[in-house]
Order: C-alpha cells, then sequence, then structure tokens
C-alpha cells in the first residue's frame, strides 16, 4: 500500500501541477474568447472528438501490455515491441486516410472553412496514440520521474505557445508588426491553439528515444493474436468509456435548432466543468500507480483485501476532495471569466460523476484479472446508451445541467451492475459500511456549508475551512493515523 501511495503521489503531483498549469489556458480562452463567440465551444467539440479517436488508436493496447509483459512466459521487451508496433502501424493508417479525406471529413464534422483544425487534430492524436505506449512502459517499469518529467515538459511548452500566439503576438502586432505580420494573423486564434498543441506533441516524440530503440522487429503472429484478442473488449469499452466522457461535448451543438447557441452554451458547461479537476486529477493519478500495481501483485497471488484497502482510501480521498473543491468555490470561480459563471452549478454534479467513474475504475479488475473483458464492453455501452438518451431527452429543455446529471447516471448504473456481477465472479470483500460513514460525513458537511448563511466571505471560508478540517481529523482518527505517515511519523508517537 505505501509503494501504490508513493507511486500515486508522484503521479499525482505531476498530473495536479500539469493540470493545474494546463488548467491556466482556461482563463486564457475565455478571456480571448468571449462566450458570444462560442470560440470555446469549437474547441471543446474538435477535442471531443480527439478524446474519441485516441482510445481507438490506442486499441486498448495499454492495459494488455500490462497483463501480457506479467504473465510469466512473455518477455517484456517483446510484448512492449508488439504493442508499440500494432499501435504505430494503425495510427499511421488513420492518418493517411484522414488527409485522403480531409475536406469530406471537415464537412461532416461541420468546419467546411476550416479543414487545417481537423488536419491538425488528426496529427495531434496519432501522435498522441502511439506515446502512449512508450508512457507505459516507463509506468512497467517503475519510472514515474521520468513518466512526470516528460508530461510537465509537454504542458509548460504548450502553454507556452499558447502565451506566445495569444498574448505576445497580438502585442506585437500593435507595438511591433514587422516582427509577427509576416505569419501572424488575429483572426486565427482558435487555431493557434490547435497549433501549439501539434508543436508540442512533435517535440515530445523526442524524448522517448531511448524507449523506441533496443527491441526486435520480428513478428510474433501467436503473441499479437493473443494480444488483440485481449484487448479488442477493452477497446470497445474504452470507446464506449470515452463517449461517455465526451458524447455530451460531440452532439450538443446538433441539440439546438440555433447551432451557434449550442455552442455558446458548450463552451460554458465545459469551461465551468473544468473547475472539476481535483477529482479528474486524483481519478487519472490512480489510475496510472494502481493499473501496473494490480497486474504486478497479481504474480504473487491473491490480494483481494489490498485491492479492498485501495478502494477505501481512494474513496476516502475522492470525499476530501469532493468538499475541498465545493467549500472553496467562492475563490475557484476566478478561473473563469464571469461571463461564463452562470455554469458554476454545474461543478459538484460533474464531480459526482467523476467519483463513480473512479469507484468504477476500482471494480474493473475484476473482470480484467479474469480475462473476461468483454464484460466491460456490456457495461460501456449500457452506461452510454443512458448518457446519450438522457442528453438528447434532457438537453433541449433544460442545458447543460441535464449533460452533468447524465453522466451522473450513466456512470451510477454501470458501477452498480459492475459491482453485482463482480461479486459473482470474483468476490472481494469491500468496507462498505465504512464508506457509507464517509459519505454520510460528507453529506452532512456540504449541506452545513450551503444551509449555513454566512455573509462575509472571510468567515464563510473560514467556516468551511473548519467543517473540512473535522473530516480530516476523522479520516485521521479511523484510517490514517499520523504516525503511519512518512516525515510526519517522525513528530508523533
Amino acid at each position: 500500500m505505501k509503494s501504490l501511495a508513493k507511486d500515486t503521489a508522484i503521479y499525482g503531483m505531476s498530473s495536479i501541477v500539469g493540470r493545474f498549469l494546463n488548467y491556466l489556458l482556461v482563463p486564457l480562452y475565455t478571456a480571448v474568447l468571449p462566450a458570444a463567440s462560442g470560440g470555446y465551444g469549437v474547441v471543446s467539440n474538435v477535442y471531443a472528438y480527439t478524446a474519441l479517436i485516441l482510445v481507438f488508436l490506442t486499441f486498448g493496447m495499454e492495459t494488455g501490455f500490462f497483463r501480457f509483459a506479467n504473465k510469466a512466459e512473455e518477455q517484456p521487451e517483446k510484448v512492449y515491441g508488439h504493442a508499440l508496433l500494432f499501435v504505430g502501424g494503425l495510427s499511421l493508417l488513420f492518418v493517411l486516410l484522414c488527409f485522403t479525406f480531409l475536406h469530406p471529413i471537415a464537412a461532416l464534422l461541420e468546419y467546411p472553412d476550416h479543414p487545417d483544425y481537423v488536419g491538425m487534430m488528426v496529427l495531434v492524436v496519432a501522435l498522441d496514440s502511439f506515446q502512449c505506449i512508450p508512457f507505459a512502459y516507463l509506468r512497467y517499469r517503475k519510472q514515474p520521474l521520468k513518466f512526470a518529467g516528460i508530461k510537465l515538459f509537454s504542458i509548460v511548452g504548450n502553454i507556452g505557445l499558447n502565451l506566445f500566439f495569444l498574448l505576445l503576438c497580438p502585442w506585437l502586432l500593435v507595438h511591433a508588426p514587422s516582427c509577427v505580420d509576416w505569419f501572424y494573423r488575429p483572426d486565427y486564434l482558435v487555431g493557434y491553439i490547435f497549433v501549439s498543441n501539434l508543436l508540442t506533441s512533435a517535440v515530445q516524440l523526442f524524448f522517448f528515444l531511448p524507449e523506441l530503440r533496443g527491441f526486435r522487429l520480428a513478428v510474433d503472429l501467436s503473441l499479437l493474436r493473443k494480444m488483440v484478442a485481449y484487448s479488442f473488449p477493452i477497446l470497445v469499452f474504452g470507446l464506449v468509456g470515452i463517449l461517455n466522457q465526451t458524447v455530451d461535448k460531440m452532439i450538443y451543438p446538433f441539440l439546438f435548432d440555433d447551432r451557434q447557441e449550442g455552442l455558446v452554451q458548450l463552451g460554458i458547461y465545459s469551461a465551468t466543468s473544468k473547475v472539476a479537476l481535483v477529482m479528474a486529477m486524483f481519478t487519472q493519478a490512480f489510475r496510472y500507480a494502481y493499473e501496473p500495481f494490480v497486474f504486478g501483485k497479481n504474480k504473487e497471488g491473491d490480494n483481494r483485501p489490498m485491492y479492498s484497502a485501495a478502494m477505501k482510501y481512494f474513496f476516502i480521498f475522492s470525499m476530501l476532495a469532493f468538499l475541498a473543491v465545493v467549500f472553496y468555490m467562492d475563490l475557484l470561480r476566478f478561473l473563469v471569466a464571469r461571463d461564463y459563471w452562470e455554469g458554476l452549478n454545474v461543478v459538484a454534479i460533474v464531480m459526482g460523476a467523476e467519483i463513480f467513474k473512479g469507484i468504477y475504475f476500482n471494480l474493473s479488475f475484476w473482470y480484467k484479472l479474469t480475462d473476461e473483458t468483454r464484460w466491460g464492453a456490456y457495461f460501456s455501452l449500457l452506461g452510454c446508451a443512458v448518457i446519450l438518451l438522457l442528453n438528447v431527452w434532457l438537453v433541449p429543455r433544460y442545458g447543460y445541467v441535464a449533460s452533468a446529471w447524465a453522466s451522473v447516471a450513466g456512470y451510477g448504473v454501470i458501477t452498480l451492475l459492475s459491482y453485482v456481477i463482480g461479486q459473482r465472479k470474483y468476490p472481494v470483500d469491500y468496507p462498505l459500511k465504512e464508506m457509507a460513514v464517509y459519505l454520510a460525513l460528507t453529506a452532512v458537511l456540504f449541506v452545513a456549508a450551503h444551509e449555513i448563511t454566512i455573509g462575509n466571505l472571510a468567515l464563510r471560508l473560514l467556516f468551511r475551512t473548519v467543517l473540512l478540517g473535522v473530516f480530516i481529523a476523522y479520516i485521521v482518527k479511523k484510517d490514517l493515523p499520523l504516525r503511519s505517515i512518512p516525515f510526519i511519523n517522525r513528530f508523533v508517537r
């Protein structure tokens, strides 16, 4: 558990710092792209498609790599080479097809005047999907520091390019036009966001040169078939899983008679949802550390008590992150421009969906460890159907709040089903009573913070800090005594 906590902390630190730095782009985007312009809605819409394609191109090979690399009869480097060649070949084929039919694809996505947006993101998603395998290899070799360093460098580079194109170039165009007027177009603001991403993804590839050498290119068709057969169901529920996260952003502009109005609302929804990034960061950091941890521990025998403990601690810190965000919303709202504030009421709902997503990820290992990955495909298809139907039915009437609740409903349904079926196939004694106590305490503190009205901002934040302290004190008392925490245990008995 300490090893898992250490790796989660390192991945989490890179994720937290990186996401926070990346999130600083949201105030920039909302400042240079006013809500009424719908520009941020265009960015959100395009990135929703790229997230879906990224899952398709990786083909579930990240999880497939961990599974086969940890099998005694397989050579990890050989498994890595096959995963890399498969994903690389698929990505190259994708790029060739998309550029052959670039203009029809842009018209289909309703960006006929900007095929360049589509072309740039095709290259970005191909590069990122290929690099997912070297990133997985770093996780397998327990190199979280290099993993985190590459991630942070890329994020800082992307931020620097965005600042250059969106702030420095407009300033230079006024004060020293000869420096930038030969390449800079002031009306191409959304396009420069995609340019920055493309340059960052291309440069990031050079950091993986050591991981792209040293393995044989000979193809073992028997191994490749087994890896593809194992990974294909993961691809299916990965595709549907990412649809669960992005389908609302993909279909949102089509749910309104006025497409521009749809893009405006989508921009507000996407920008304010970013305030819930703390929960998304924690879930992602835990996933990065937990996946290689579980497959590695599975070689040592039955570790179900450890899986149970990991679920409990994930849930505890999810509740802590939820309270921290909702308690300090008075400060966090300044991360977006004022004309986006009307959407802040969805933050708590979006965080609820992220919590369900994290619990579902914890539960998903029963079908990964038993090689019954088809169940993941079934659950994901059902969850996607729930989210899609609720969006189509309710969004035209209730707007983006309905999208947020649709995500909660979709993830809630598949979490419940995964638990029920998993307890029959691969029973784990999860501490449900202890988790229920934490849920009840979270609900009480949440209600207290919102029902007790305090007009003064400083006093209101102080009161909510005390409530957060109560939750932390309960964690220390029941499940995380100070003497068990490295460094702090030096100062307590």
